[in-house]
């Protein structure tokens, strides 16, 4: 029997009742996940580059970006990750409130993998959450670190 292994998911998300709904998501997806999370666009690079408190951080093999954060919001992140060379290889997948055609349009003109709305309803959110996971890890082929 082959050791399952271990996807590394960064979720940038500043909505504390959305990490929480993600992480129970997650929790209960069939693939072994391990989910770091941070709060905002400039802590999300500092985890990137392995800055500061972040020195020790797992290069995630999925990021799941919301766009609306302070400081740094997620069209600046997915910018500046997909124009480094050591990240931009990094799946990106948007998960966000807007369904804004411009924020879509801006979103993959600036190379998101894909965009995601966010449902407010807590059952379809479980399951979008949950069907990305499945999708992203058990169906598509990650790219090696």
């Amino acid at each position: 029997m082959s050791m399952a292994i271990e996807i590394e998911i960064l979720l940038v998300e500043d909505n504390q009742g959305d990490v929480v709904l993600t992480r129970e998501a997650l929790s209960e997806a069939k693939i072994h996940n391990r989910l770091s999370v941070v709060s905002d666009g400039m802590e999300a690079m500092a985890f990137l580059r392995r800055e500061g408190v972040h020195a020790n951080a797992p290069r995630p093999d999925l990021i799941l970006l919301d766009l609306n954060m302070p400081r740094k919001n997620g069209a600046e992140v997915l910018a500046e990750v997909k124009s480094d060379p050591n990240l931009k290889t990094i799946p990106i997948v948007i998960l966000t409130t807007s369904s804004a055609e411009h924020d879509v349009l801006k979103a993959y003109e600036l190379n998101a993998n894909c965009y995601v709305t966010k449902p407010v309803d807590f059952d379809q959110f479980m399951k979008v959450v949950q069907t990305i996971d499945e999708f992203w890890l058990s169906i598509v082929r990650l790219p090696p670190h």
